[in-house]
C-alpha cells in the first residue's frame, strides 16, 4: 500500500529524465517487499533533492542527508539501522562531506524554517478549532479585534488592553478581509527576515559560513521564537528593524538608520535604551561623516580590547558625538519621525492614543504574576499610593546596571545592545516570555566571538535558564490553575531566575572576545597604506 501510493504521488516529478534516474539508484538498497522503512527514506531522499545546495541529482547522496537529518533530531526510529545497513560503508564516508552542506546552507534553512512555520500556523488553526487550549496567544486576538475596530473607522483603543501603535492595528488590518491568520503569516515572515539579517550581518564582518549557518540556526529554531511569531505575536517586527537599523550603522548609512530608529521607538518603547550606545558609536575617531566606516572583521579580535584608536567610551565622548554631524542627524531625524508619528497618531485618538501607547508603558505595575522579582511587592501594595522613594529605588538598579554595559562595551556594539537587553528585561518591574525575544535576535550576533564551549559551558547555562524557567513555571501553573497561595514560593522561584540570568550573563561577558566593530580611521588608513606600499 505504502509503495503504490509513494508511486503514484511521485509520477509527475519522476517524469523529469534525472529525477528517474536519481529514483532507479534507489532500487539496490530497498528490501523487498517495500516497507515502511524504505518509504520513509525514499521521501525524505525525495525531499532533500529539493533543498540540495548542489546541482547533483545522486539519491544515494539524498539518503545520507536523510538518515543524518533523522538522526540529528534524535527521532527514534526503529528501521533506520536496517536502513543504514543497506547502505554500504563506502557511500556513506563519501557523502558524509556533503551533508552538512544541506543543512547549513542558508538556502536550505530559510526554506525548512518556512516550511516548519507554515506547518504550525495550519496547525494551530485546527487546535484553536478543536481543542479547549488555544495555541494563539490572546495579544493576537487583542490586535484582530483593533484591526477590525480601525478598518471599520472605529479607535483600536475602543478594544480593551489594546496597548500599541495604531501602525501594527493597520497592518492587521487584512485579518478582516483576508484571513484570520493574515497576522501570524505576516509576523512568521518576519521571523524568516530576521534569520536572514542575522546572517547578512556576520557576512558583514566575514564570519565564515559555517560559523553563520550555526548562529542562524540559534534564533531559527529555538522553540522560544518559532512560536512566538506563528502564535500571533508582534515582536519579530521589532527584531527585523532592530536587526536593519545595525546593518545601516555598519553600512554607514546614519540618515537611514535613524529613520528606523525613530520608527522602532514609536512602534515599541523599549528601544530607546539603545540611544546611547548608538550615539558613542559614531565617534568620529571610527565613524568620519565624509567617509564610510570601515567594519572590523572576524578573523581581527583576539580577545583584547583594540588599541587603534581612542575606543573608550566616557560621558565626555557622549557629548561630543552629540554635536557632530552624524550625532546631529542621528538624533534629529530620529526624533523627528518619533514625533511625527507620535504626533500624526495623537491627531487621529488624542489623549487615549498617548496613555494607550506610551505612558502606560512607562509607569506599568501589573499585579498579576510574572517572572519579575518586583511582581510580589506590586501584588501586596496594589491599589495604595506608591511614593516616588519606592518608584525611584526599584528603576535605581536597572539604571545603573545600563549605564555600566553602555559605558563598558558600546564600541562593540552588537555585543553592547545584547547585554544591555538582558539586563533591561531582568530587571524589569514586569517581565513575560515574548520579552525573552528581545534579547534571543541578538545572541546570535555574539556568538562567533564567545570563548564558551558548548559541552563545558553553553549546555550548562542553557540547562540552567531552562530549569530556573521550568521551576517558576511549576509555582505559577499550582497558583494559575490550583488556586493555591504559593506567592512566596513564586516570588522565591523569581529571585532564582534572576540569580541564573545573571549568572549567566557574567559568564558570557568574561568568555566574549572584545573588539570595536569599526576601525579607527587613522588605522584603518594606514593598513591601507602599508598594503599598497
Amino acid at each position: 500500500m505504502c509503495s503504490c501510493l509513494f508511486i503514484l504521488n511521485q509520477i509527475p516529478w519522476l517524469c523529469y529524465m534525472p529525477n528517474f534516474k536519481a529514483f532507479t539508484s534507489l532500487i539496490p538498497f530497498l528490501s523487498s517487499p517495500f516497507s515502511v522503512a524504505d518509504f520513509v527514506l525514499a521521501s525524505s531522499s525525495f525531499s532533500m533533492l529539493f533543498i540540495s545546495p548542489t546541482s547533483r541529482c545522486d539519491f544515494t547522496y539524498c539518503a545520507v542527508a536523510a538518515l543524518s537529518f533523522y538522526d540529528l533530531l534524535s527521532i527514534p526510529f526503529p528501521a533506520l539501522l536496517q536502513i543504514k545497513r543497506r547502505i554500504p560503508a563506502s557511500v556513506l564516508q563519501h557523502d558524509a562531506r556533503y551533508v552538512s552542506m544541506a543543512y547549513l546552507n542558508i538556502q536550505s534553512l530559510l526554506l525548512f524554517s518556512t516550511i516548519f512555520r507554515v506547518i504550525l500556523i495550519v496547525y494551530g488553526e485546527w487546535q484553536d478549532a478543536h481543542m479547549e487550549v488555544r495555541y494563539t496567544d490572546v495579544d493576537y486576538l487583542v490586535f484582530s479585534d483593533a484591526a477590525a475596530l480601525m478598518a471599520s473607522g472605529d479607535s483600536p483603543y475602543k478594544r480593551t488592553t489594546y496597548r500599541y501603535s495604531p501602525l501594527l492595528a493597520f497592518l492587521l488590518i487584512p485579518n478582516s478581509f483576508i484571513h484570520g491568520a493574515w497576522g501570524k503569516f505576516l509576523f512568521s515572515s518576519s521571523d524568516i527576515l530576521v534569520g536572514y539579517l542575522i546572517y547578512y550581518i556576520l557576512k558583514l564582518r566575514k564570519v565564515p559560513e559555517n560559523l553563520c549557518s550555526y548562529s542562524v540556526m540559534t534564533w531559527l529554531f529555538n522553540p522560544f521564537t518559532f512560536t512566538i511569531g506563528t502564535r500571533g505575536n508582534c515582536e519579530p517586527i521589532v527584531c527585523a528593524m532592530i536587526l536593519w537599523i545595525i546593518i545601516c550603522l555598519m553600512k554607514g548609512n546614519v540618515l537611514q538608520s535613524a529613520f528606523w530608529y525613530g520608527l522602532v521607538v514609536h512602534f515599541r518603547i523599549y528601544p530607546i535604551i539603545y540611544s546611547i550606545p548608538i550615539i558613542l558609536v559614531l565617534d568620529p575617531t571610527f565613524f568620519p561623516s565624509d567617509q564610510k566606516p570601515v567594519l572590523r572583521n572576524w578573523s581581527a579580535v583576539h580577545g583584547e580590547r583594540p588599541k587603534d584608536g581612542n575606543g573608550c567610551s566616557t560621558l565626555h565622548n557622549l557629548f561630543r558625538n552629540i554635536l557632530t554631524s552624524n550625532g546631529m542627524t542621528f538624533g534629529l531625524v530620529s526624533g523627528l519621525v518619533f514625533l511625527f508619528c507620535t504626533g500624526l497618531f495623537f491627531c487621529l485618538y488624542e489623549w487615549e492614543f498617548l496613555h494607550e501607547a506610551l505612558l502606560y508603558h512607562l509607569t506599568r505595575t501589573d499585579p498579576r504574576h510574572n517572572f519579575s522579582i518586583y511582581f510580589y511587592h506590586i501584588y501586596l501594595r496594589y491599589g495604595h499610593d506608591t511614593s516616588v522613594v519606592e518608584k525611584l529605588i526599584s528603576f535605581l538598579p536597572q539604571f545603573l546596571v545600563q549605564l555600566v554595559l553602555i559605558f563598558s562595551f558600546a564600541q562593540d556594539l552588537p555585543f553592547c545592545l545584547f547585554v544591555q537587553t538582558v539586563a533591561f528585561v531582568v530587571f524589569n518591574k514586569v517581565i513575560t516570555a515574548q520579552y525573552f525575544v528581545w534579547f534571543f535576535c541578538l545572541l546570535p550576533l555574539i556568538l562567533p566571538w564567545s570563548k564558551m564551549k558548548l559541552r563545558r559551558d553553553g549546555l550548562p547555562c542553557i540547562l540552567l535558564w531552562i530549569g530556573a524557567q521550568t521551576h517558576w513555571l511549576m509555582w505559577g501553573y499550582l497558583l494559575e490553575f490550583k488556586g493555591k497561595n504559593v506567592f512566596l514560593q513564586l516570588w522565591v522561584a523569581s529571585l532564582l531566575f534572576l540569580a541564573a540570568n545573571v549568572f549567566i550573563l557574567v559568564k558570557i561577558i568574561l568568555h566574549h572576545k572584545h573588539g570595536s566593530v569599526f576601525k579607527a580611521f587613522e588605522y584603518a588608513n594606514s593598513n591601507i597604506v602599508a598594503k599598497l606600499e
